[in-house]
């Protein structure tokens, strides 16, 4: 992904500042950050073992489940490893060639927009599951979970072609680092020599088309079930229908709070310190916690669990 012979960049490589105004405290943050990425990598695992192995966890909204894992730990892996060694002040660790930063870019922004997509066609099938379940087995079948699931990386594969191709055709001839822990757009922006109003345009128009696409999706589902469960008259039948879609909502919140904060505006970043720590929570945190969120407020998934590692389970009974 280079620039034309008429838009060559004289900037072979960036350097990645990462949290280096935090330097006296940068062993409680790799320690803390190593914590994290490590629970992100085992909870998720964890899932996707589960759902595999158990039975009764072979379902649509537990499909689902599993490439939203599978897209956790690819998130937390395109940043945090490097990070990490940034630092520890792993030689090189800081440096990241031109390309390896427009591919970083276009990995964590595919990554990102997939589990947009990914979100919307779980509320879809928790939108079937509350109000058409006698219709739920015909349309949310196996056959439609994949097309559903093919369709969502195929989105987010799409995503960043356009924004990462007009990166590559900007001219970086100034200063190379970059006030970020990643190749992130607008870091990379407030670098650029030449015009950046196209590329800007083209982000805004991108990240919005995305979100406000995916969070139709999930915004008409649940109000579809917010109707659905106010008609119900029995509070306990009310309380378990909604205790399917608890941990998916709480989920969708956390992701679309930081990335509509993020990427819904129309300006480069006006305050790139305050934007890593909001980086850290949608690339880092997140991620963590969307495991426990699943195993906390799903029994299926703790009974699951208890299965897992139960004397009975290990001896095949």
């Amino acid at each position: 992904m280079q620039p034309d012979t008429a838009n060559q960049t004289h900037t072979a490589e960036f350097v990645l500042v990462g949290f280096a105004e935090l330097r006296e405290t940068r062993l409680f943050l790799f320690s803390l950050f190593l914590t994290m990425y490590l629970l992100t990598l085992v909870e998720n695992l964890a899932i996707i073992v589960l759902v595999r192995f158990d039975p009764r966890l072979h379902r649509p909204m537990y499909f689902f489940l599993t490439h939203l894992s599978c897209l956790e730990i690819g998130y937390t892996s395109v940043t945090v490893p490097k990070m990490l060694a940034g630092f520890l002040g792993v030689a090189g660790s800081q440096r990241i060639s031109y390309a390896g930063c427009l591919t970083q870019l276009f990995v964590f922004t595919f990554l990102g927009a997939t589990e947009c997509f990914l979100l919307a066609a779980m509320a879809y099938d928790r939108y079937v599951a509350v109000c058409l379940p006698l219709r739920y087995a015909a349309l949310v079948s196996w056959g439609a979970c994949v097309r559903l699931a093919a369709a969502c990386w195929l989105g987010g594969f799409l995503t960043p072609v356009l924004p990462v191709y007009l990166m590559s055709r900007l001219r970086f001839c100034g200063p190379n680092v970059i006030d970020h822990f990643f190749c992130d757009a607008s870091p990379l922006l407030a670098l650029a020599c030449s015009d950046v109003s196209l590329k800007e345009t083209a982000d805004l128009l991108v990240s919005l088309a995305v979100l406000l696409a995916s969070s139709a999706v999930i915004a008409a589902s649940y109000g579809r079930i917010v109707w659905t469960l106010l008609r119900i008259r029995a509070a306990a039948e009310r309380r378990k229908a909604f205790s399917t879609c608890a941990a998916h909502l709480t989920v969708v919140s956390l992701f679309y709070g930081t990335l509509f904060f993020m990427y819904a505006r129309t300006r480069v970043a006006s305050c790139i310190s305050f934007n890593k720590v909001v980086s850290v929570f949608y690339a880092i945190v997140t991620p963590m916690l969307n495991p426990l969120i699943y195993s906390l407020r799903n029994r299926e998934v703790n009974a699951a669990l208890g299965r897992a590692f139960s004397c009975r389970s290990w001896k095949g009974q």
